[in-house]
């Protein structure tokens, strides 16, 4: 890991090389099977109690108390989740104990003077920054394996007077960094602290329109501030609609990575979005701007709906046909393709012989740009809904999804 004088180094590096070394730095197995104290190395269980012990040494002899970290008590050895947090700390330093618990005081120092402890649990400050809310940092779903899943776009700052507002003076970056950081407060909030379970997060950076240059110090700042104060925090990091000059940058870096560093990092072209989050995302946790079902708002219902997913190969038509939908009965469906570029229609066929098909949706050819479809319609009579996406223009495979709710009509007595 860095010293003092490799992190400085570090901050004058281009945004790039720095995402590309914050790539190398050790993260927690993607299967989080590593915190059982059974599965560790005798050397390690040492290094842990000695860090609890050391830990209790420095808390009997300052005023300070005993440490919490994410309302988690560091000295409990009851408490499991105190195991979890410290093991962070010792993969942080390849379990040298004392770098560790360096590590550990810094860091519950920084938070006690940043106030990170009561930053999730807080309402939103107002730091001014209502627009950003949903567009540049939020979570949103969860993996298919449970992890929560933090999104990171930050091209709306190719927009000169929104960079200058956000990020124009060290008070106003200060100020943002405030605002992300509670981010990662609310994402951590949601992590289990137990051995064998969900206790990182996926990180998803889109780059598309994002300028490097301008936010290169705000970058440093924030991987600088999250690598010191949030080890071990991610299990999965998935950058897409990369430019081409990353590809090349990582294919410099690869050969001195691990396969294991390697395994966790996962770069995606743009055009690729959506086949690449549906390997780790479900359809109906990806948002709609990335080939997803998932809307604002959506998630404060509960759990989303879970949708149906298909492929559609090239040169294919796929027609998905809802059947048993009653007279006055509302149905309402939504459909997503990856890159689309293709044509989509949707039409009622009445159960009845001679009734004429209902053209719900006409035949229209979707842009690969646009988002998921969302529609409703109310039949007169029984019949069935189909919904047709005809690729027979193009050669590729394109990933898709699809659900859908009936709402029976109401029975009046």
């Amino acid at each position: 890991m860095e010293d003092s004088s490799a992190s400085q180094r570090h901050l004058k590096k281009g945004f790039l090389t720095a995402l590309m070394e914050a790539a190398s730095l050790r993260t927690p197995s993607f299967k989080e099977d590593t915190y059982l104290i059974s599965h560790l190395k005798a050397s390690e269980k040492k290094a842990l109690q000695d860090l609890r012990d050391k830990l209790a040494a420095v808390a009997s002899s300052t005023a300070d108390g005993s440490p919490t970290m994410w309302g988690i008590p560091l000295l409990s050895s009851a408490d499991e989740r105190s195991d979890v947090v410290l093991l962070k700390f010792l993969r942080a330093r390849d379990f040298r104990m004392a770098d560790a618990h360096a590590m550990l005081e810094k860091c519950l120092a920084w938070r006690r003077e940043f106030g990170a402890e009561t930053m999730a649990a807080a309402e939103e400050e107002d730091l001014g920054l209502g627009d950003l809310k949903g567009a540049v940092a939020y979570m949103h779903g969860f993996d298919r394996e449970g992890h929560p899943v933090c999104y990171n776009a930050y091209g709306v700052f190719k927009d000169q007077e929104k960079y200058e507002r956000v990020f124009g003076d060290e008070e106003k970056l200060q100020r943002f960094l405030r605002w992300r950081v509670q981010v990662m407060e609310r994402g951590i909030k949601l992590l289990h602290f137990k051995p064998g379970a969900v206790n990182s997060i996926i990180q998803v950076t889109d780059l598309k329109d994002m300028p490097k240059r301008e936010l290169r110090v705000a970058s440093n700042r924030i991987l600088s501030l999250f690598q010191d104060n949030y080890p071990e925090m991610v299990a999965r990091k998935i950058f897409i609609n990369v430019p081409w000059y990353f590809s090349v940058l990582y294919s410099m870096f690869s050969p001195f990575l691990t396969q294991r560093t390697k395994s966790k990092f996962v770069i995606c072209k743009e055009g690729n979005v959506a086949e690449t989050l549906y390997k780790f995302i479900r359809p109906e946790d990806i948002p709609v701007q990335y080939g997803g079902l998932g809307r604002p708002g959506n998630l404060q219902n509960g759990p989303p709906k879970p949708a149906s997913e298909f492929t559609v190969r090239g040169g294919e038509k796929v027609n998905i046909q809802i059947e048993g939908i009653e007279a006055n009965a509302a149905i309402t469906w939504d459909i997503v393709v990856g890159g689309w570029d293709l044509e989509y229609t949707a039409e009622f066929i009445p159960n009845a012989e001679g009734s004429y098909t209902i053209a719900v949706e006409k035949p229209r050819k979707v842009g690969p740009s646009e988002e998921a479809i969302h529609n409703t319609y109310t039949p007169r009579e029984p019949g069935k809904l189909v919904l047709s996406v005809d690729n027979s223009a193009s050669g590729r495979k394109k990933v898709a999804a699809y659900r859908y709710t009936v709402r029976r009509p109401t029975t009046a007595f």
